[in-house]
């Protein structure tokens, strides 16, 4: 606890307005815990604690916790524009059925492969219309939930997610998911999608037999690979 300290709720911008000659050091530091009771509103917002401490003299020192004054300013909000953020905002209209959000977020020549289907859909068009197929057969208490996404990339994102029907996991409903996304218009938008789901039915072992298998015919019979 700081000794007669001040806290104020300011805007991030008042902290660079001290003068250059100014006897005060300024410490930023991430912090999530505001020591008064804030509203269910303000709980969700991230905070950062910027400590003023005074420079005066160092005959101060031991009482420089009476010279502080903490001052909480929110944090700056994720970019909706992130890659990451564009794939959220996807999967969120996807949950809520809501294909006119999705349509914003897709290019119009995007190519989406979903790995469960012989050919990939080519263009916005055919995209929407797969998803709106999807939606029609399914609950909406059906949800896509995401484990996992990738944030290093502004152009592609890799998401690990599965299925939940009433905030219970789905049976075989574990997926993968890349985007590789662009500047369009000036909006970030998904040029390539694909989906790799998990199968209802795991050959285990015999899926290798049958990849040994394969292997060496192409080893014997090399003009097979001409048909692959």
């Amino acid at each position: 606890m700081l000794l007669n300290s001040t806290i104020l709720s300011l805007p991030s911008s008042s902290t660079s307005n001290l003068p250059k000659d100014s006897p005060y050091s300024i410490t930023v530091t991430p912090h999530n815990f505001i020591p008064w009771r804030r509203t269910r509103k303000e709980a969700g917002t991230p905070r950062t604690l910027i400590k003023v401490s005074s420079l005066s003299s160092s005959s101060s020192s031991s009482s420089s916790s009476e010279n502080q004054t903490a001052v909480v300013v929110p944090s700056q909000p994720q970019d909706e524009e992130a890659a990451p953020e564009v794939v959220r905002r996807f999967y969120a209209g996807i949950n809520g059925r809501d294909l006119a959000s999705v349509e914003l977020l897709i290019a119009e020549k995007c190519v989406y492969e979903d790995l469960i289907f012989p050919r990939p859909f080519v263009g916005r068009k055919a995209i929407l219309e797969f998803f709106k197929s999807f939606i029609d057969s399914i609950s909406k208490e059906l949800q896509f939930v995401i484990d996992d996404i990738s944030s290093e990339d502004s152009s592609a994102v890799g998401v690990t997610w599965h299925l939940e029907w009433r905030g219970k996991a789905f049976p075989f409903s574990k997926g993968c998911s890349f985007y590789r996304l662009e500047m369009v218009d000036g909006k970030r938008k998904i040029i390539y999608g694909r989906d790799v789901v998990e199968p209802a039915i795991k050959p285990g072992e015999a899926a290798l037999g049958a990849i040994r298998a394969v292997t060496w015919l192409l080893q014997q019979f090399p003009q097979l690979a001409d048909q692959l």
